[in-house]
């Protein structure tokens, strides 16, 4: 009872292959958890842990695209929790790479160091923590369920990639990645805010065309535009 390991999906790309990594976490007689979006939240699963009696928990993040954040994140999360939890709190370690696949050869390079938190993660900070974002626009990708299965994780990957190219940060377009936005039947969906404009059948091409027609240029797709009705 005294080491627990939790394996930790970091982004929504993770949450998509939650099957292949608990099928991992079972093996290896882990337990799963996610930074963002998935459940069970890091959290959760930390307190579980430390009411089940584990002394020692060490936690290994997972980034199997360029969606992630980087493992400073991961930290900062346990960090909170760590010190809220207060003076019974298990000792927590973090990889300090991420595993990039789903093997147990992964799990264990990105295990070979670790290192403990101390609760001073939790306060690190920066104005991007504190204040809302500046942007212009909001790009909202769905991951619904069928958005998803469409290959709406490669839409998101695309956007984020494209707007870098196009020079365009945080402070211009902030991509959000969202639940299920309904029109199923025209995954993947992506809408812009506050354009109120939506679109259908969003892949790496249409990507790039809204990013350099719409959000560059200020002209719609219209070929890949959704009616909206509102009541």
């Amino acid at each position: 009872m005294d080491e627990a390991l939790v394996l930790v999906g970091m982004s929504v790309r993770e949450v998509s292959a939650r099957d292949r990594i608990a099928a991992l976490a079972r093996s290896e007689g882990a337990s799963l958890a996610f930074l963002q979006v998935g459940d069970p939240a890091l959290g959760r699963e930390l307190t579980r842990l430390a009411d089940a009696g584990h002394r020692r928990i060490v936690l290994v993040g997972f980034s199997l695209g360029t969606m992630a954040p980087v493992v400073t994140w991961l930290r900062r999360i346990a960090s909170y929790w760590w010190r809220e939890r207060g003076p019974d709190a298990p000792t927590i370690e973090v990889a300090t790479v991420l595993a990039a696949g789903v093997t147990a050869d992964d799990l264990e390079l990105a295990r070979a160091v670790t290192r403990p938190i101390t609760g001073t993660e939790a306060g690190l900070s920066s104005a991007a923590w504190e204040d809302v974002p500046a942007h212009r626009r909001q790009v909202f990708v769905c991951r619904g369920p069928r958005c998803s299965a469409q290959g709406a994780d490669d839409a998101a990957e695309a956007m984020i990639l494209a707007l870098m190219r196009a020079g365009l940060g945080d402070d211009d377009v902030l991509v959000t990645q969202t639940g299920c936005q309904f029109p199923c039947n025209q995954s993947p969906v992506v809408s812009v805010q506050p354009d109120d404009v939506w679109y259908a059948r969003v892949d790496a091409h249409v990507v790039d065309r809204i990013v350099d027609e719409h959000l560059v240029e200020g002209r719609v797709v219209e070929e890949n535009r959704l009616p909206r009705h509102p009541s």
